[in-house]
């Protein structure tokens, strides 16, 4: 008898598109890979709700929910509306405890507003305010990915990082966290499965890693 397909889907960092996963391969005769890209939020749209719509598009039972970055931020809360088999999160943080201090700062100070995001965020931008990769090499390779350049998705996106108000992590979360994230440093995290010499863009850069570190969760 042939084992049942596990449905697996994606949603990726902020701003990134579909083929952020492009070095993720998991065995087709054991899983089915979905991408969820970003829905554009309404005006003031608050994250649990905008969740809830992302949550909507999970039509498989039991499926696995997987988040990058910010997405691992969104996927935390879609997981409030859905029964998962497991919910991963890379190269993210499972609390706002975990944000690092240039974040806190900025949701104190309110200095995410500052970010021109009508600019579609340039490499300057994303490097001062610590949203994205902090070398301008990576921050390039990156930016091949962001697809998503509304004006209210980008301001949306960004406050919702920064102002990120979960006090502790959900129980079931398993986390994969590379040592060199700058964005994240492995410093404030804890209890993650962590991937040595991997930094916040390894999805493309050890995507044979990470897609292994995936079928090992999933299989345990």
């Amino acid at each position: 008898m042939a084992s049942k397909i596990i449905h697996v889907y994606f949603v990726p960092g902020m701003a990134a598109g579909k083929e952020i996963f492009k070095n993720i391969n998991l065995p087709e005769d054991r899983f089915k890979i979905h991408i969820l890209e970003w829905l554009i939020p309404e005006k003031n749209e608050p994250l649990k709700v905008y969740a809830k719509r992302m949550a909507d598009r999970v039509t498989e039972p039991n499926s696995v929910l997987v988040g990058v970055s910010f997405g691992g931020v969104v996927v935390q809360e879609m997981a409030q509306f859905l029964t998962l088999k497991n919910l991963i999160i890379i190269s993210s943080v499972k609390s706002k405890r975990e944000l690092p201090t240039r974040m806190k700062f900025a949701s104190k100070t309110g200095a995410y507003k500052l970010i021109p995001t009508r600019l579609v965020l340039s490499a300057d931008d994303l490097t001062k305010f610590s949203v994205g990769p902090r070398s301008k090499k990576r921050l390039q390779l990156y930016q091949e990915f962001l697809h998503v350049r509304d004006k209210q998705y980008l301001d949306w996106a960004i406050k919702n990082m920064v102002k990120w108000q979960r006090a502790e992590p959900l129980e079931n979360v398993v986390h994969i966290h590379g040592d060199k994230d700058i964005v994240f440093p492995i410093k404030n995290i804890h209890d993650c499965i962590k991937l040595e010499g991997g930094t916040h863009i390894m999805l493309l850069n050890k995507g044979k890693q990470v897609s292994e570190k995936i079928v090992e969760i999933i299989s345990s």
